[in-house]
């Protein structure tokens, strides 16, 4: 349903080397780009059918801000993903809002996320539902 989210910044070379950086952990490379003429706007993909996630600065021209309760999650198929995911985040000035770890009971529907924030303050989270992989990595 969800075709992509897209984040406000106030520093679009910044943006761009944060999620190039952050999203290329995941295999996700830039598939749109504008120049500043449209604010600069680009989006990251792992292809055009799954959803993006896309920063540029804000049409109105004011500065941006993060959403007060919004957030952008992006799903892993492995535990170990999330907590790369947390710590190159915070590695490229990111901030934490809550490290690895299952929120909720263990077991097969279990829920083991991270949260962080990017430069601009966008809160992200890095999540997998499941249980630990079969390497016995949480």
């Amino acid at each position: 349903m969800i075709g992509y989210a897209t984040l406000g910044t106030d520093n679009i070379d910044r943006a761009r080397t944060f999620y190039d950086n952050l999203l290329g952990t995941i295999g996700a490379k830039r598939i749109m780009e504008f120049g500043d003429e449209l604010g600069g706007f680009t989006m990251w993909g792992t292809s055009w059918d799954k959803p993006g996630i896309a920063v540029t600065r804000p049409h109105n021209g004011n500065a941006a801000v993060a959403g007060n309760g919004n957030m952008i999650a992006i799903t892993v198929d492995e535990r170990g993903k999330v907590d790369a995911l947390h710590a190159r985040a915070l590695e490229l000035g990111g901030s934490c809002e809550g490290p690895p770890g299952v929120r909720g009971e263990e077991g097969p529907q279990a829920f083991y996320g991270a949260y962080f924030r990017d430069p601009d303050g966008n809160k992200l989270c890095a999540f997998r539902v499941g249980p630990a992989d079969w390497s016995g990595r949480r």
